[in-house]
C-alpha cells in the first residue's frame, strides 16, 4: 500500500524544517506540546529552541514517542 504524496506533511519529519521557528508540535500519541518558547526542562534543551534544532534522539518528555510522531499546531 502507498500513501499519497504528501499524506504525513503535518508530520514533526515533514514540517520541522519548513515550520515557523516558533510553531508549537503536539506528540500524536499523548498530546503532549513542545513549545519552543518554553524548551524543554526534562531533556534540558533551553527556552527559544525551535523544533527543528531539537536533537535527532530527542524524543516525548511525557511518552517517549520519536520526533516523527509529533504534529504541527496551527496558529489559533
Amino acid at each position: 500500500m502507498r500513501f499519497p504524496e504528501n499524506a504525513f506533511e503535518r508530520t514533526g519529519t515533514a514540517v520541522a524544517a519548513g515550520a515557523d521557528g516558533m510553531a508549537r508540535f503536539e506528540c500524536g500519541v499523548c498530546w503532549q506540546v513542545y513549545d519552543p518558547a518554553e524548551g524543554d526542562p526534562v531533556w534540558q534543551v533551553a527556552p527559544g529552541t525551535p523544533f527543528a534544532a531539537l536533537p535527532e534522539h530527542w524524543t516525548c518528555p511525557n511518552c517517549e514517542a520519536a520526533r516523527e510522531r509529533f504534529l504541527v499546531l496551527p496558529d489559533v
